[in-house]
């Protein structure tokens, strides 16, 4: 399928990508102790881990269903989409204690013309990335690959004030490195948590939108036929959701009709709303004339 073989795609160039700025973050991160660029090289680490985790995720939700998954394997994008945030967690929480104790332990920093290269290096490549998943998370609904593209974005933003750090720092003023490297991991665990509640919604079977709901709705206004609907029912599976409802039907028109209308409205459902890949309809009679009463 398209949809998981772009994932894939994308989450390799994510892992060659990460590696590459990792090891350059690290080899002038130490050297100079700059802790914007040693917090920068953390959330390389954090980025290598979830391209890692992207691609096993992908790689077993793409599995079809089985005699012991009847629904598929769709929600393992949320399982390590969750995963991603809990390391992304751990890595913001060891770049903000390094780089407050550095606002007031000395720490030996040496200004590199090479913080600047890698700077700009890494704002480069993590744009390209930032651009590529993009495009493929909304065009997929991949929450796997849209975890990926936040944090390339995240990156490019967090860079550029790694790169104004540097550029200060060229000028005497030592303090705003560890500022920066703060508010880069600040920013990590913003990212990291909201990454953790929607993957979280998903496994605990949040029910659709309602902005989705009302279009399914009016989607079941169309149909003159049905004179009431109960037990709505909706189950993320993966990145869609399965809906179920009981829709009321006049007793006096015949069972083939009825569930003609049922298969309708099945179909209309699916058609219309991308975010629904299952409609399943239970049809009941009803005696219009006691209702009227």
């Amino acid at each position: 399928m398209d949809r998981f073989k772009k994932a894939k795609i994308a989450s390799i160039l994510g892992i060659v990508g990460n590696i590459f700025l990792l090891i350059i973050k690290g080899s002038i991160g130490f050297v100079t102790n700059s802790q914007a660029m040693i917090g920068d090289f953390f959330n390389s680490a954090g980025d290598v881990l979830s391209s890692i985790l992207t691609y096993v995720g992908n790689k077993i939700a793409s599995k079809p269903s089985d005699d012991d998954h009847d629904l598929g394997h769709g929600k393992a994008e949320y399982i390590y989409s969750m995963l991603i945030s809990i390391a992304m967690f751990l890595m913001a929480s060891k770049v903000i204690v390094d780089s407050i104790k550095s606002l007031f332990i000395k720490n030996n920093y040496h200004f590199s013309k090479w913080l600047i290269v890698v700077c700009i290096v890494t704002i480069v490549v993590k744009f390209i990335l930032y651009l590529y998943t993009s495009n493929v998370s909304k065009k997929y609904k991949n929450l796997l690959i849209e975890a990926n593209s936040k944090d390339h974005r995240n990156d490019c933003i967090i860079t550029s004030f790694n790169l104004l750090s540097a550029i200060l720092s060229y000028f005497g003023i030592g303090f705003i490195d560890g500022v920066v490297g703060s508010m880069l991991g600040f920013w990590i665990l913003i990212t990291a948590i909201k990454i953790f509640i929607e993957s979280y919604d998903v496994l605990m079977d949040k029910t659709i939108s309602k902005e989705t709901k009302d279009e399914v709705l009016k989607i079941i206004d169309k149909y003159k036929e049905i004179k009431k609907f109960n037990h709505f029912n909706a189950t993320p599976v993966g990145y869609k959701y399965q809906i179920s409802l009981t829709i009321f039907v006049d007793g006096k028109i015949s069972t083939f009709d009825s569930h003609r209308i049922a298969d309708d409205l099945e179909k209309d459902i699916i058609k219309n709303i991308p975010e629904i890949y299952l409609a399943v309809i239970h049809v009941n009679p009803i005696d219009i004339n006691k209702e009227s009463d």
